[in-house]
């Protein structure tokens, strides 16, 4: 009789390097409803913003990434862009160890709060962020972002701004 295996087996969570840039971009695409980012941005995030993103890898394949960034008129704040997690994984908590990952990492040492914005109809983002919000211990606030009409031209659903923390490093 053989063993199931472990579909943690041989993950890796690391920041991701230049080289990772098409696994990233076909990974999102292969979640919808994401919105799928340019080649060219999903490069920019695996270089000049791979200290504050993460991808998992399962052997050679990309099953996870959490893409981010340090505003620079907040460096307190750490603003989570974009999180594809490959339907195959779902389900086992990637999405937050991917998150702890990042948020353990010397770039986000003065890191005290974590934004990010979500629709008020994606309930599977509000449950994720609830749970990184209890893990951290913080408060979990939330207001409009960017408004369906003032911000989107009515071509996209408004993105709730919610703010978690403060918290402790």
């Amino acid at each position: 009789m053989s063993a199931v295996p472990d579909p943690s087996f041989a993950l890796t969570i690391t920041a991701p390097g230049p080289g990772h840039g098409v696994a990233v971009h076909d990974l999102v695409a292969a979640c919808p409803p994401l919105d799928r980012n340019s080649l060219y941005a999903n490069l920019l995030q695996c270089s000049h913003f791979a200290p504050t993103c993460a991808l998992a890898l399962q052997g050679d394949e990309a099953v996870g990434w959490v893409s981010g960034y340090i505003p620079p008129s907040t460096p307190a704040t750490w603003f989570l862009w974009q999180v594809a997690i490959a339907p195959s994984m779902r389900g086992q908590g990637l999405a937050q160890r991917l998150i702890a990952d990042i948020l353990a990492r010397p770039a986000c040492a003065g890191v005290r709060f974590l934004e990010t914005t979500i629709t008020p109809d994606n309930e599977a983002s509000w449950h994720l962020f609830r749970g990184v919000a209890k893990r951290l211990g913080a408060p979990l606030a939330h207001e409009t972002g960017f408004d369906r009409d003032r911000h989107f031209g009515g071509r996209h659903d408004t993105e709730m701004l919610v703010r978690i923390g403060p918290f402790a490093p």
